[in-house]
């Protein structure tokens, strides 16, 4: 069973969620919460494996309440958010977020994108996600981008390079591999090693960091 914490500050979004999750023989809510801090505790007595985090509420906001709980590495936080209205995704995903997901997702994109974070992975593939990181980037700041680049590529291989732009851009192992005319399981390799050379946990972090340096631009 997948042991899933709601953390939303709006009742009726918490009932639905918890109905649809329900419904699948592997979910399972062990608890809401309809603030950050009340979240973050919940979190560390509940120790659910995945946190659905808000992040809009009252007193302790989502940003912080994620990057409380993922200090602690016992839960992985998917944000959910409001396209268009909520400024705050770049910093959740910076926080430790594993993704995040629209409120008005379909329910099987929502419990998929739970089974995916659970298993370690991020939620970074939809095309609504690189349209939101490409919105909020411009809002992080700009010092020494060239620099900064040159650090991150210094550290790769040629073709780690042409696979660390192609990850950053939100592209799966399988997108990745057509791509270059590779196979996934050579793909899967090459973003083994660069995770691990750059120091990141996951792929969305290495979407932050491509952004950061200057490897990728909004709209590139």
């Amino acid at each position: 069973m997948i042991r899933v914490l709601l953390v939303d500050d709006q009742s009726l979004l918490r009932m639905g969620f918890r109905l649809i999750l329900e419904a699948e023989p592997d979910l399972e809510v062990v608890g809401e919460a309809a603030d950050g801090a009340t979240g973050v505790s919940m979190a560390s007595s509940l120790h659910p494996d995945v946190v659905l985090m808000d992040v809009r509420m009252p007193g302790m906001d989502g940003i912080q309440a994620t990057a409380a709980i993922t200090a602690s590495r016992s839960s992985k936080v998917l944000i959910l958010t409001t396209y268009d209205l909520d400024q705050y995704v770049f910093a959740g995903l910076k926080a430790g977020a594993s993704g995040f997901l629209l409120k008005d997702a379909p329910p099987d994109e929502l419990t998929s994108a739970i089974r995916t974070v659970a298993a370690g992975e991020a939620v970074l593939a939809p095309t609504a996600t690189r349209r939101l990181i490409d919105q909020f980037a411009p809002l992080l700041p700009d010092p020494d981008r060239q620099d900064a680049r040159d650090t991150v590529l210094s550290k790769l291989t040629d073709r780690e390079r042409t696979v660390f732009a192609q990850l950053a851009t939100g592209r799966s192992n399988r997108e990745i591999a057509t791509e270059l005319h590779l196979s996934e399981g050579t793909v899967k390799i090459h973003v083994g090693r660069i995770l691990t050379k750059l120091g990141l946990r996951d792929r969305v972090q290495a979407v932050v960091l491509a952004y950061e340096s200057g490897l990728i631009t909004p709209g590139s």
